[in-house]
């Protein structure tokens, strides 16, 4: 599970012109679902994503939390985070998860998060939809669940 974390100050996503998602400060999650990937790479997602100190202090230092921060999350699926580029000029998709299987684990993530009691917006699995937002830094991070170790 390969996801980008983008603290934001506000993030929205539409559908055919209609938002169907947005949060405020928080978190923008793309999250890109590959083969094999488990519960455990759910859990270990959930937990960096959740416990990661990208949110400022009272002296500005970044050491608070999602949750130290009251923030929330929007989480929007992402099948080209696992293309692999590496050959020729068309990204190869074969390490993605089929979608069905994808979107019950994205779901799961999703439930996850908010069962921590983070406010979990999230965009429309399979569909084409327009992303904005506004990273609050510029602050991203990526996170491998299989570079865990």
């Amino acid at each position: 599970m390969i996801s980008v974390v983008q603290r934001v100050s506000h993030s929205s996503v539409s559908v055919e012109e209609t938002c169907v998602g947005e949060i405020g400060q928080g978190i923008l999650l793309l999250v890109g679902i590959e083969k094999g990937d488990t519960e455990e790479d759910i859990s270990f997602t959930v937990r960096k994503v959740t416990e990661l100190r990208i949110f400022p202090d009272e002296i500005g230092k970044m050491n608070r939390s999602i949750t130290d921060a009251g923030g929330a999350i929007l989480a929007v699926s992402q099948f080209t985070l696992a293309a692999d580029i590496r050959k020729g000029r068309r990204p190869s998709f074969d390490t993605a998860m089929p979608p069905d299987e994808a979107q019950t684990l994205f779901g799961r993530l999703v439930q996850r998060l908010s069962n921590l009691g983070i406010a979990v917006a999230t965009g429309s699995f399979g569909a084409h939809m327009e992303v904005s937002l506004v990273n609050d830094g510029p602050v991203t991070f990526i996170i491998d669940s299989r570079k865990r170790i």
